[in-house]
């Protein structure tokens, strides 16, 4: 072997690794630099959420329905997670976590270690103190206070928050919610979780290897949070109360007050109903089972069920006819006997005695069946749902929740398609006049019916936000504008139902007599509807009163409870009579909160010294608001 042999392999070998280094060099400084610099810029600064504290509901007086209420939360740092399974022993005998809930959880923050993760909230005082002395031995635990929601009232339209789920998360992660952020659920919760929710803040602190603060950003370091909007609603406090009074016990239903000028509603309530707290804390199989039984307390029975609408349905029926020139006032149609003979079955009237011949303002006041048989057999179906379809009983009102149903009217297609009937629909849209057989609707639609026609044919849009309030002011057109449109009714044939539901309440023989209202004059129709749930009826009661103008629609519903004018309108004149009884009261107007008042509001030494100050501006729901200034107002 040549002595220079191992030199040259020497060099060969020192001049490889040399250009391995010089490619390893290479790949960490240029090819995966940034890489490798942003992994340790997250190691050095960490960024911490600041929570922005949700918005509150009022009622319009600024009462408040839900409030923020202090909470201990527990939250797990999974960097620092020690032993596993001593941790999982502990969170499932004290907190009912499973082990395999707290590794999902931990899988789904890996990429975030630093970030805290939210494992159980509305943490008892008691238990929070019975375990701080055991907290020492998992130093990855830390207990800390946040706010949770308080639901002052059983109802259904407020809805309740609850955290984001998977789901949620991959729909709205782009709009800024973490893993641990509540989010509405239902109701005006959800409805109008952009307006409630506001903007998480951010905090940017370096730490040392440990993840300790080494508060070394002491300013500049922090955008502060945008709290959220609280909401205004029409909703009255006391009149809300006393419905909840009235409300048969033991009964399923619904019961609606709205206020006619603007179609605000005063009072909503669905019965059974539930407790929105409970969705506030880890759910018991006994009370998930108590939620889900027969009498579905989870159903919002205003909106989310619909019924057939039975005698409360006539006046559609009643208008068509007269826009149709079939009848006039005085116009007499086929006697009642009891019943009507239409092809081979023979229909009855809800009096097996029968009322004669009557015109439209007696048909109404005593909900002759017969009359409203034979004024349909003289309209074409389709031309009746057409008339129902633009009298708003068909669509969705369009109220400020989710999930509201629609009604329904039948056409001739449909029967041919769903029932392959071909033949003569006479016998079904005979049923259909007097609100029975397919034809549905939900207790909201009917209220939103009656007070357009108390406001003489003005139909407005049902809805319960009236305004947002807290770091700015949304009016409710701002928010969203307010449908309005004018029903395909005559100022006639206004008059004439009108007449008839006037009737109904005062004339003899009225079925609805039992609506009396001193100091207001009384209007309404009685229903009582056959249905598939029992053979007991649906009763139902719709009806307004007027003073020097028209003041309130009420809308009493209840499922298999008999007729309506023996459960329904006993109901409904309660709820009037408490109106009329405390009108001053309920009309009276509350001061706004100073929290809430604009700078114009505020006393002239609260002003600014040039006494004017800069107007707040919020953007509309669905669109992000423009990043803080240093004062955590909009810029």
């Amino acid at each position: 072997m040549n002595k220079s042999t191992p030199i040259l392999v020497f060099r060969i070998c020192m001049g490889v690794l040399f250009l391995l280094l010089i490619s390893f060099l290479f790949r960490l400084q240029v090819v995966k630099g940034e890489y490798y610099q942003r992994i340790a810029e997250s190691n050095f600064v960490r960024i911490r959420r600041i929570i922005a504290t949700r918005g509150e509901i009022y009622d319009k007086k600024y009462r408040p329905i839900v409030m923020n209420i202090p909470s201990h939360n527990l939250y797990l740092i999974s960097g620092k997670i020690g032993n596993t399974n001593a941790l999982a022993s502990f969170l499932q005998i004290n907190f009912g976590i499973a082990k395999d809930d707290l590794l999902k959880r931990v899988f789904e923050q890996r990429f975030k270690t630093y970030e805290e993760i939210l494992l159980a909230d509305n943490i008892t005082y008691e238990t929070v103190l019975a375990l701080s002395e055991r907290m020492n031995y998992y130093p990855e635990l830390v207990f800390r206070i946040g706010t949770t929601r308080n639901y002052l009232y059983p109802n259904h339209f407020t809805g309740y928050v609850g955290r984001i789920n998977e789901d949620e998360y991959k729909l709205y992660r782009e709009e800024d919610y973490s893993l641990n952020s509540y989010i509405g659920k239902t109701g005006l919760e959800r409805y109008y979780e952009v307006l409630l929710r506001g903007m998480d803040g951010k905090e940017i602190v370096q730490v040392d290897a440990q993840g300790k603060s080494l508060d070394l950003f002491r300013e500049d370091s922090a955008i502060n949070p945008m709290n959220g909007l609280s909401l205004v609603l029409s909703i009255d406090n006391d009149l809300q109360d006393f419905a909840y009074s009235v409300f048969p016990p033991g009964l399923r239903g619904a019961i609606i007050v709205s206020e006619i000028k603007t179609g605000g509603i005063l009072a909503y309530v669905s019965k059974p109903d539930y407790d929105p707290n409970v969705f506030m804390q880890r759910i018991s199989p006994e009370v998930w089972a108590n939620l889900n039984r027969l009498e579905k307390p989870l159903l919002d029975r205003v909106i989310h069920a619909a019924y057939p609408p039975g005698s409360i349905y006539k006046p559609i029926t009643a208008a068509m006819g007269l826009e149709r020139g079939l009848i006039d006032r005085n116009t007499l149609l086929a006697s009642c006997g009891g019943g009507l003979q239409i092809g081979n079955r023979f229909y009855k009237c809800w009096s097996s005695a029968g009322h004669g011949r009557t015109n439209v303002i007696d048909a109404l006041k005593v909900s002759c069946d017969v009359f409203f048989y034979d004024l349909i057999s003289r309209i074409n179906l389709d031309d009746i749902q057409k008339h129902a379809i633009s009298s708003m009983v068909v669509s969705k009102t369009g109220i400020d929740l989710h999930n509201e149903r629609n009604g329904f009217f039948p056409t001739t297609r449909w029967y041919k398609d769903k029932m392959g009937i071909t033949s003569s629909l006479q016998g079904y849209k005979a049923n259909l006049a007097i609100g029975q057989g397919e034809v549905l609707n939900t207790p909201l639609q009917m209220n939103a019916l009656y007070a357009a026609i108390a406001r003489s044919g003005i139909w407005i849009q049902p809805h319960l936000l009236l305004k947002a309030v807290g770091r700015g002011r949304l009016s409710r057109e701002q928010v969203e504008p307010l449908k309005e449109l004018r029903m395909p009714w005559s100022a006639n044939t206004i008059r004439l139902i009108q007449e008839g539901l006037w009737a109904v309440c005062n004339a003899p023989g009225g079925t609805g007599r039992a609506l009396n209202v001193p100091g207001a004059t009384s209007y309404g129709k009685t229903g009582s509807a056959e249905n598939s749930m029992g053979s007991v009826t649906h009763a139902w009661f719709c009806g307004y009163i007027v003073t020097d103008k028209p003041e309130i629609v009420a809308t009493a519903f209840f499922e298999n409870a008999g007729g309506g004018g023996a459960v329904a309108a006993p109901v409904v004149n309660k709820i009037m009579n408490y109106y009329i009884g405390n009108l001053e009261k309920i009309k009276a107007t509350a001061d706004v909160p100073p929290q809430f008042r604009t700078t114009e509001e505020i006393r002239e030494p609260d002003l600014p010294e040039n006494g004017t100050a800069p107007a707040q501006t919020i953007p509309p729901p669905g669109v992000s608001p423009a990043p803080p200034s240093s004062d955590g107002l909009p810029e």
